[in-house]
């Protein structure tokens, strides 16, 4: 009985300290904090592709985490310290929004987010933020990630195959 009691109480112990868990958050997401207002974005996939449709998610809360109801934004892009794209600034009425965007080149591109009549005085308060496409980088971790995979598999299947074999004889 003492046996089975200890892992039981520290599994409940476990759940008690940890009031809430996220999920991984993207690879290529960020948030910065400015004001009494927080902006989140991530583009999905994780790791755009270089021609091809992405979506850019946006999430405004403030400082404690709750979802602003409603806001507007602008986004600027630039790639090379060139403004290569623009967003026109929206009002939304809901605490994120996405739109899909198309990246032409490979690097860095800078997201400029402007959000709007977010002070008392009615000043734009501008979030930056540095987003990647998709560069050699993601395909060595992919296939480390996979050749990772297979050398665990063959040390697996050299230590119990020959067990397995002799067993059955």
């Amino acid at each position: 009985m003492i046996k089975y009691s200890i892992p039981i109480f520290l599994f409940i112990f476990a759940i008690t300290i940890v009031p809430s868990a996220n999920g991984h958050s993207l690879f290529n997401s960020s948030e910065e904090t400015l004001g009494d207002f927080r902006v989140q974005i991530a583009t999905q996939p994780e790791f755009p592709q270089i021609g091809e449709k992405s979506q850019i998610l946006f999430r405004v809360t403030d400082r404690d985490y709750n979802e602003v109801d409603r806001f507007t934004m602008g986004v600027r892009i630039f790639f090379n310290d060139e403004q290569v794209d623009a967003i026109r600034p929206q009002t939304h009425n809901t605490h994120h929004w996405e739109t899909d965007f198309i990246f032409e080149k490979p690097g860095n591109h800078i997201f400029r987010v402007d959000l709007y009549d977010a002070t008392y005085d009615g000043e734009v308060l501008t979030f930056t933020f540095n987003m990647s496409t998709q560069s050699p980088f993601g395909y060595i971790f992919f296939a480390s990630l996979v050749a990772g995979g297979m050398i665990f598999g063959g040390v697996l299947c050299y230590i119990y195959i020959p067990k397995i074999i002799k067993s059955r004889s």
